[in-house]
């Protein structure tokens, strides 16, 4: 039996942070601030000791740093932690995000389970309290997460909880600050529950286990519902798309569809909005098959479904004033005798040939009959995201994920939502030039296209399939640590992108 991962909580309170008990108090440190009112009390308290640190040169309060000092019985806390946040003339929420989650991080090393955060207090008026607090709340829960299911012996131990409190004197502050953590927390548990899914193994995370749990989440989550097409239904709605995929393996493939209610005082005024997340719960490639460095993290393939699972969660908890579905067409792309081939002519759920070229370029196949499947559903916008080409990896390392679409206006508030997030994506192109190296001569459409622009041409492809909904496409390979580590702090396997992303999205339309 699997042990539960680290339960992280955090809440807002009214409380002096330098006298609150706990196991750590994260002090946030700006690197030009030529005051800092907490910080110098906080050193009166331990006799210049945060002073005598920063005249060595030992933290010089750079974003990402830290140091840390002992309370020896001088402060509430047990241990005070320097967290750097960098220049205050730069800081933005994603500096104190960076921060809780390199404090709770901390936390879990040294088997703190009481967290006193102090990160927000320099910042002034801008950004706000609220904003500070979910960001806080969104990074503690990045950084206190550990993904060990099933390491079963550990030599010192860890922490089966961490309680994060968010304190401050200012009663006015606080009532802000409790409306941002209480967001941050529902995006912050969404995100690691995503992030539990995608790092599962395959031979523990598959099509039908995926489509259990989530009608688990929908069972126990108010206005979610869940309906799940097996292999069966899928062949007599004719999804080739998913169906060639998943043809190689024992493990059928699954369309899950969630589907949220708002409030019924929203719902005559709102739009639709589809999201649909690739869950291919291990690509070896199939016929076309990988080399074998690294094949163990294609379980991570899955991670746009885990993602939209994720994001219909947290929208359901937050009760947002809009429609949503989320789509995961879900398969395991294995080579076996019943695989399906190269050469293969696929017919797809919109009646569209597709000439399959590469096996391994297996995502477009199954999304282009969830994202069919979306406009039937009368979506008003659908968005999708995916682990999809090495291509935008290529393109744009491993910092910020490719956006593609057919709407600027969605273009842009997508991009508004990603720097709201910190999860931060580029504008790449996907026209009709990209769409002309997709065009096949025996069918419709090809599954590749040349040696350059993969991720253009891979949008182009689906484009295809939406007709004139406003659509747009997310390729996330660049952002989940399946191609290369994260080196933030608690992200080993999944990092959950997306959930942020897509949940601040949907919370800015649903204004």
């Amino acid at each position: 039996m699997a042990k539960e991962i680290i339960s992280v909580t955090v809440k807002a309170q009214k409380a002096d942070p330098i006298a609150a008990k706990s196991d750590l108090l994260a002090v946030g440190v700006f690197s030009d601030a030529k005051r800092d009112r907490l910080c110098e009390a906080i050193d009166k308290k331990l006799d210049g000791a945060i002073a005598k640190v920063r005249k060595l040169g030992d933290f010089k309060a750079k974003a990402n740093t830290s140091a840390l000092l002992y309370g020896d019985g001088k402060v509430g806390a047990k241990r005070v932690l320097l967290v750097g946040l960098g220049e205050r003339a730069k800081a933005t929420t994603e500096a104190a995000r960076d921060a809780a989650a390199l404090a709770a991080s901390k936390a879990v090393e040294l088997k703190a389970g009481r967290a006193v955060l102090a990160l927000h207090t320099g910042f002034g008026r801008r950004p706000g309290a609220g904003e500070l607090g979910r960001a806080i709340a969104e990074g503690a829960h990045f950084g206190g997460y550990r993904y060990d299911e099933f390491v079963t012996k550990s030599e010192d131990g860890r922490l089966k909880q961490l309680a994060v409190s968010v304190a401050d004197t200012n009663a006015d502050k606080v009532r802000h600050l409790v409306a941002g953590v209480r967001a941050g927390s529902v995006i912050g548990r969404a995100q690691s529950f995503a992030r539990t899914i995608a790092n599962r193994p395959g031979n523990v995370m598959n099509p039908p286990v995926l489509a259990a749990a989530a009608k688990k989440v929908a069972a126990e989550t108010s206005r979610l519902s869940c309906t799940v097409f097996d292999e069966k239904q899928l062949k007599q709605k004719k999804m080739g798309g998913i169906l060639a995929v998943g043809s190689g393996s024992v493990n059928k493939p699954r369309l899950i569809v969630l589907k949220y209610k708002p409030p019924s005082k929203a719902r005559a005024r709102t739009v639709t909005i589809g999201l649909v997340g690739k869950a291919i719960t291990f690509d070896s490639g199939g016929i076309s098959i990988k080399p074998a460095a690294g094949m163990q993290d294609m379980k991570l393939d899955m991670s746009g479904g885990a993602a939209v699972i994720g994001v219909l969660k947290a929208a359901a908890e937050l009760k947002l004033g809009l429609h949503v579905y989320g789509i995961i067409p879900s398969a395991e792309n294995l080579p076996s005798g019943t695989s399906y081939r190269p050469g293969d002519i696929v017919t797809t759920y919109s009646g569209k040939t597709v000439e399959v070229q590469n096996t391994d370029a297996e995502g477009r196949m199954l999304l282009c009959d969830a994202l069919y499947y979306a406009v039937e559903q009368k979506c008003d916008i659908i968005v999708d995201i995916a682990t999809l080409t090495g291509a935008c990896i290529v393109a744009l390392g491993k910092h910020k994920g490719g956006l593609m679409g057919n709407d600027p206006g969605l273009i842009k508030q997508l991009q508004a939502a990603a720097e709201a997030s910190g999860e931060k994506v580029w504008h790449l192109p996907s026209g009709e030039e990209y769409l002309e190296e997709m065009k096949s001569k025996i069918a419709d459409l090809k599954n590749i296209g040349g040696k350059g622009g993969g991720a253009c041409t891979a949008a182009a492809f689906l484009g295809q399939f939406v007709g004139d909904t406003k659509w747009a496409h997310i390729d996330m390979a660049s952002m989940e640590s399946m191609f290369e580590g994260s080196k933030k702090p608690g992200a080993v396997g999944s990092t959950g992108f997306g959930v942020r992303l897509l949940t601040t999205y949907l919370m800015n339309a649903a204004k």
